[in-house]
């Protein structure tokens, strides 16, 4: 049985390259492996009859029914899913901080607090006085409930208990200004503030980000408008981490189209649970539009000539014959292209060595491109037979 060689449509582009180097690997490996197919005329002892050209050893692909999308690349920038500076709103100084920086708050929590001591006294005199004001409408309520007190006494006694509510009520308010709490859960930024630094309404105090989702915005060209919709998904990457692709979905597409540019805003959402992306880096994005289930095989099985676009296709595994076919192409995408005509599922169809192959060709397979191996291994595996 021959061998199986990997390939996936969403190969990142290292194994893009990988899979450029194997193909030049093979197109000068494979004349080389030809010999070890079999005994070329000169090593046929003397007198016997020749046996023709030894077959062609190519690798072939099967044709496969895939997700395909078409594919639309834009850079985008990432910012939190709610992000706040933290200022105060009275003028005092500073006198404790509860962070350090980096770390995640929750709700409530109190992150700087401002010397109050004024503000409490007078909170003090004030509960006193509620003390005394109340004491005052029970003695007047006794005395009323007796007749020996008029009822409009025990009214204005009640009135000024309320008042002096009032007046604690806007204490506690005002010293809840004193202490800046974090507005919803997140990750607090550096501080650059110190235990005793005088502060005014408007002092950048620390930033809050929610960065348990991301909100990435890019913008799309307007001729791709009615391409785009909410909850199309869509991949993005970035430099930071090459290695990964973040999954996400469109939320919004802006109501106005930018004049100058002839572009619109669009805005994703990315999950964000290992914290692994920060608010301001740059992304690149790819949509997936149009997405449907696609006949895909290798590019490099394309032969080319003039506008059409050719494949040599084997009939069968055991088959020792080619045959030419016609084939329409739609879109391509790294390593892949869509076959929209011209193809069934499972044919098969030869993506090395067809540069030397002819309506008279015959073949030998050593090789199938899938999911288990790599071109490198298949041509190594070949060698190490023709050594044996």
């Amino acid at each position: 049985m021959p061998l199986r060689l990997p390939r996936s449509p969403f190969l990142p582009k290292t194994a893009s390259r990988h899979r450029k180097g194997c193909l030049a690997w093979a197109n000068a490996l494979l004349p080389a492996l030809a010999l070890f197919a079999t005994p070329s005329h000169a090593q046929q002892p003397p007198g016997a009859t020749p046996q023709g050209p030894p077959p062609t050893p190519i690798i072939a692909a099967e044709v496969v029914l895939d997700d395909w999308s078409d594919p639309l690349e834009s850079l985008g920038t990432l910012s939190a899913n709610e992000s706040v500076t933290l200022s105060a709103t009275v003028t005092d100084t500073v006198s404790a901080i509860n962070f350090e920086g980096g770390e995640e708050v929750s709700q409530g929590d109190i992150l700087v607090e401002l010397s109050d001591t004024e503000e409490r006294a007078a909170l003090r005199e004030a509960e006193a006085l509620r003390t005394e004001r109340q004491n005052a409408v029970n003695r007047f309520a006794q005395l009323q409930s007796r007749n020996l007190a008029p009822r409009a006494d025990v009214e204005d006694s009640r009135a000024q208990l309320q008042q002096v509510d009032a007046t604690i009520a806007g204490f506690e308010a005002m010293l809840d200004n004193y202490r800046v709490r974090a507005p919803f859960d997140g990750v607090v930024g550096v501080r650059d503030i110190s235990v005793g630094t005088l502060v005014t309404p408007g002092t950048e105090l620390t930033t809050l980000d929610d960065i348990s989702r991301m909100k990435l915005d890019f913008d799309v060209p307007e001729v791709q408008l009615g391409s785009l919709s909410r909850g199309l998904s869509l991949s993005a990457t970035t430099a930071a981490y090459p290695e990964r692709v973040f999954e996400g979905e469109i939320a919004t597409i802006d109501s106005r189209v930018d004049p100058v540019s002839r572009s619109i805003t669009v805005r994703a959402l990315l999950d964000n649970d290992e914290r692994l992306l920060r608010p301001g880096m740059l992304m690149r994005v790819t949509i997936a539009r149009s997405p449907r289930q696609a006949l895909v095989i290798p590019e490099s099985a394309l032969v080319p000539e003039g506008q059409r676009q050719r494949v040599w296709v084997l009939p069968s595994r055991e088959d020792s014959d080619v045959v030419q076919r016609d084939i329409e192409v739609g879109s391509r995408r790294e390593g892949d292209v869509e076959v929209i005509d011209g193809l069934e599922a499972g044919e098969l169809v030869v993506t090395h060595g067809n540069d030397r192959l002819h309506e008279a060709s015959r073949v030998e397979l050593i090789g199938i491109e899938d999911e288990t191996t790599s071109v490198s291994d298949i041509l190594l595996e070949q060698r190490q037979e023709g050594d044996r």
